[in-house]
């Protein structure tokens, strides 16, 4: 039985301003994903703290969420076999400088704040994210 699942992708405002967001669905496209939606868009402070809400009780929280709706995002649901855990291998770990060679986060990667992409860490909140930005 196949394991296709879906996972959510964000190319982070980071990498949109550094117009990267080709270079980085290509990868995602040359490593077996399918993109089955995307949009690009802007998110309001509160949209990002509704979406890092899991975080909230974090350091990180505030920043996190002030940079995530600093700039444009590119966000993408992503299909593949076993999409969660492939998407967050080729990602790579979130601190660049830690990144395995070859992942995205280490050819990208600016800081372990400006990592460049997101993807979903869960079954559970794949699914949550995707609803979060697709559904109408």
């Amino acid at each position: 039985m196949s394991n296709v699942v879906q996972t959510l992708s964000i190319i982070k405002p980071d990498a949109v301003e550094r117009n990267l967001d080709g270079q980085i669905k290509d990868i995602f496209l040359n490593n077996g994903f399918k993109i089955v939606q995307e949009k690009k868009i802007q998110l309001e402070k509160q949209e990002a703290e509704k979406f890092y809400k899991v975080h909230e009780t974090k350091p990180f929280y505030n920043d996190l969420c002030a940079y995530l709706s600093s700039g444009p995002i590119v966000v993408m649901i992503l299909e593949k076999e076993n999409a969660i855990i492939a998407n967050r291998e080729l990602m790579g770990s979130t601190n660049p400088q830690e990144a395995a060679e070859g992942t995205i986060r280490k050819k990208f990667g600016i800081s372990i704040d400006k990592n460049s992409v997101h993807g979903s860490d869960s079954t559970e909140n794949a699914r949550i994210e995707i609803d979060f930005f697709f559904k109408s």
